[in-house]
């Protein structure tokens, strides 16, 4: 219980790809397009690798596991082609955008973390940007600020230093493992708040774990109802 941790929740930052954004299945329904070209399927097993890296490390970990006769760079070059007619179409993901709104009207600094490059959040964006601007700190996998990507804590301490507010203070969610690895590194709080589908082993590093996040209590954590 919240009781119990040493520092008051005062900021929440989240991750946007299947947490903020409903993107996950686009990811999907794209890179399996792709795979269909060389007969091979995208497990969710090589998905749960690949979530929350970096574009680069996340495209060689799928041509490795599937032993694809391409580079990274072309896999990373087809998906470029195809992201531009899907990407637009993101929609918020259920229950996040009345939470995000609910405690930015309670005065809740707000960021968000992701490993997407920043070209590619504004496309995810587009059609969201009245909602994104609640958010004071946006953070993307090509600041110059992050060294490395999640798993590694970069991105979390970016965006704690830039809202300017002790790691502890902060609460971060999450849908990807290196995403939780990350923001433990980075000292914080995290809820994860994973696929059904996938392996919820995979997150018991969590201080919860959640199937919706209708499940959420601010109280728990000494927020706002």
């Amino acid at each position: 219980m919240y009781n119990n941790q040493p520092f008051p929740i005062t900021h929440v930052i989240f991750d946007m790809d299947g947490i903020l954004l409903d993107t996950e299945p686009i990811y999907t329904k794209i890179t399996q397009s792709i795979l269909d070209r060389y007969g091979k399927t995208f497990t969710l097993e090589i998905k749960a690798q690949m979530l929350g890296r970096h574009h680069l490390e996340a495209a060689k970990i799928l041509i490795d596991k599937l032993h694809l006769p391409i580079t990274p760079q072309d896999y990373l070059s087809q998906f470029q082609r195809l992201q531009t007619d899907f990407f637009p179409n993101a929609q918020a993901f259920p229950g996040m955008k009345k939470l995000t709104l609910q405690l930015n009207q309670n005065q809740i600094p707000l960021a968000v973390a992701t490993s997407s490059k920043r070209d590619l959040f504004n496309l995810k964006t587009i059609k969201h940007q009245e909602w994104f601007s609640i958010f004071q700190v946006v953070v993307t996998g090509d600041d110059p600020g992050v060294e490395k990507c999640k798993p590694a804590p970069d991105i979390f301490l970016r965006a704690a230093n830039l809202l300017k507010v002790s790691p502890g203070n902060c609460l971060v969610f999450e849908d990807a493992p290196t995403g939780v690895d990350a923001a433990l590194s980075a000292g914080m709080k995290v809820i994860a708040v994973p696929d059904v589908k996938m392996d919820w082993g995979l997150f018991d590093k969590a201080h919860r774990i959640l199937k919706s996040v209708t499940e959420f209590n601010p109280k728990e954590w000494g927020l706002p109802a």
